[in-house]
């Protein structure tokens, strides 16, 4: 069957534009064979590039059979020989191609949160080691992710490459001109229907999110002040994480931490992920979704966040980048759980300035 010429497209896009592959430079090319197509365009990109292409490839069904029965001592295995690995790349390519959304729904979550413990490092390693390491991450379209996106796989492809395959040099510039409006200290409020929320940022050091780390990528993130998060949120869309699907999320915030925590739906599971470690209780990124062609919501965070007339809140780690230096290792959870929220009907404030009133920009 011949590939997508679209496949090609996104393949060339991550290599040499999301991380610019240079000629001798060892490339990680991480995925599942359910995205064979893409990783094989990947491969030939990275050759045609003059990288070395290092594949780590995953059968399907691999994670539900570990959690199931795994025992303690593999269950807290550190991966060094991913670690000795990851130091001598020096870009990473992931893909994701989930065969089956709820995989691991009845795996136990107390294994999956202490894996998240062991590996944090690994993760750190990959996202936050600028400028040793550059990563992308990407999807690739499969019937699992159209069936939970309410779509034919003909009408997810199409909204999969639309979303991705644009004028990336344009959105950085509108996202640079909306980033223009965040200082340090600035003061958010996100006020509307089921949100009364302010707190302050490290608004002079957010990122801007121009397809370099995603791919559907376009928003601002950017980490609050730790203690400062004071106020209400009920977000619209369910929140998933290892195949649990947590729906109605209410939270309340004093002086930064969450104090509250309500769900009609796995809210025992909520609160078991806010008391993962101390700081899985705060909040280390508010993001603003910026794609103007994702204006549909999925249940991937790859695109929900993304969406244009959303913000999401992540509960746990801050990213490198966002935080002050001296910050950093404070901010560090084995947890970054994103969670979206429509604001259709809400306002974004930053320092007294409305700059997006019911999901419409108004700079």
């Amino acid at each position: 069957m011949p590939i997508d010429l679209r496949t090609q497209k996104l393949a060339k896009l991550l290599v040499n534009y999301s991380v610019f592959v240079k000629p001798n430079e060892n490339v990680i090319i991480s995925g599942s064979t359910e995205a064979e197509d893409l990783l094989l365009a990947i491969y030939k990109e990275v050759i045609l590039a003059g990288g070395h292409p290092v594949f780590r490839i995953s059968p399907k069904e691999t994670n539900p059979f570990f959690y199931k029965h795994a025992k303690p001592h593999q269950i807290n295995k550190y991966p060094d020989i991913f670690e000795d690995t990851i130091n001598k790349c020096q870009k990473y390519i992931g893909v994701s191609s989930e065969s089956n959304t709820k995989e691991l729904s009845n795996c136990d979550p107390k294994k999956i949160t202490q894996r998240s413990k062991i590996t944090r490092k690994i993760t750190d390693l990959i996202c936050n080691n600028h400028p040793k390491m550059h990563r992308v991450s990407t999807s690739y379209p499969t019937e699992a992710l159209a069936q939970e996106a309410e779509m034919s796989l003909n009408e997810y492809e199409n909204f999969f490459y639309n979303a991705c395959l644009q004028d990336w040099k344009k959105i950085s510039k509108r996202l640079h001109k909306i980033a223009s409006y965040f200082k340090r200290n600035s003061i958010v409020h996100l006020i509307g229907k089921n949100v009364d929320l302010k707190m302050r940022v490290y608004g002079d050091i957010l990122m801007i999110c121009e397809g370099k780390e995603n791919m559907p990528d376009g928003e601002l993130c950017m980490a609050p002040i730790k203690n400062s998060l004071n106020g209400y949120i009920k977000f619209d869309f369910p929140a998933i994480r290892s195949g649990k699907e947590v729906t109605d999320i209410e939270l309340t915030f004093k002086d930064g931490k969450v104090i509250e925590a309500k769900a009609s739906k796995n809210q025992d599971f909520l609160k078991e992920m806010l008391a993962t470690d101390e700081n899985s209780s705060y909040v280390g990124e508010l993001g603003i979704g910026c794609n103007p062609k994702v204006n549909k919501f999925t249940k991937d965070l790859l695109f929900d966040e993304k969406i244009s007339s959303t913000i999401h809140l992540a509960l746990g780690a801050a990213y490198k980048e966002n935080v002050p230096k001296s910050e950093y290792e404070s901010r560090q959870s084995a947890i970054h759980w994103d969670i979206v929220k429509s604001m259709k009907n809400a306002k974004i404030i930053v320092d007294g300035k409305v700059i997006q009133k019911n999901g419409s920009w108004k700079v």
